[in-house]
């Protein structure tokens, strides 16, 4: 099993230590998780930190066996005022992730979908955080952070009998910066002319693409997540999405191959790993 490069203990303390009036912190926490600081404020993005699917899917013809270890008990982040959920699916939606983080941080809350409150609601039952609910170019605002949603497709568009979209990627916008998360989503057309205008400094991009044979939903593959970077002028761009279950993979070669070939900046993290908007200083 992959080892996080910060794990536990040490990724507490690079979080606790992280500290810069000028620039963020970012951790890839697995799957689509990230963890966001600025100016000591939190954001966590899709955070999946459990075994519950290793669980649930044990004994069926679809496994979802872990390939990297858990960075972090979701029990003890705290500071943690801000998360987010881009749609129902478990590791974006994951109730003992989501119900630790609130014992350990009552104050949460949890950015998600208008269409999936219903949803969310019966799986969180009453421990729950504060829903902020948001739909497609719709801002909401909580600890600092401006959230913006974009609409997704994973497979498809997916609309509620409101016209409420039940897949949502998001624009984080706090200081200067702009992160873009996508949440799972293959391309449609209205996915790169809705970014171009946040001017995203970074996209957090799945790259697993789509393989009808895993008889699971599909994400951009690696060259459409460099392409979209691109064209939608990220500074730099870092893939997610990967090396969580075996089933569903793909290794970062392929987006790193048509970053390059583009000439988009991008960087790889592995698990737990740190990373700083100071790096955006050196590219070109």
């Amino acid at each position: 099993m992959i080892k996080p490069a910060l794990q536990d203990d040490a990724f507490l303390s690079a979080v606790r230590d992280a500290d810069s009036q000028e620039d963020f912190f970012l951790w890839w926490l697995g799957q689509s998780g990230f963890l966001v600081k600025w100016r000591g404020r939190q954001l966590l993005f899709d955070p999946y930190l459990s075994d519950s699917l290793t669980r649930k899917y044990a004994d069926t013809d679809k496994p979802h066996e872990r390939m990297t270890e858990r960075v972090v008990h979701p029990g003890t982040l705290e500071g943690v005022e801000v998360v987010t959920s881009s749609h129902n699916h478990t590791d974006h939606l994951d109730a003992e992730t989501l119900h630790a983080l609130h014992e350990t941080n009552p104050g949460l809350t949890l950015v998600l979908p208008s269409a999936n409150v219903e949803f969310a609601e019966d799986r969180l039952g009453e421990n729950c955080p504060f829903f902020l609910p948001v739909d497609v170019d719709e801002t909401v605002a909580s600890n600092g952070f401006s959230i913006t949603a974009i609409l997704a497709a994973h497979d498809d568009v997916k609309l509620d009998q409101q016209g409420r979209s039940h897949f949502l990627g998001f624009v984080a916008k706090f200081g200067p910066w702009a992160i873009y998360h996508s949440g799972d989503t293959r391309l449609h057309d209205h996915l790169i002319p809705s970014l171009i205008p946040h001017s995203v400094d970074l996209a957090l991009v799945p790259i697993n693409g789509y393989k009808p044979e895993r008889r699971v939903a599909g994400n951009l593959n690696g060259t459409e997540a460099a392409t979209l970077a691109k064209q939608i002028g990220a500074r730099i761009a870092i893939p997610h999405h990967f090396d969580m279950f075996a089933f569903n993979t793909e290794t970062p070669a392929e987006f790193e191959r048509e970053a390059e070939s583009l000439g988009q900046p991008v960087k790889v993290l592995q698990a737990g790993e740190t990373w700083c908007s100071s790096e955006l200083a050196s590219i070109a």
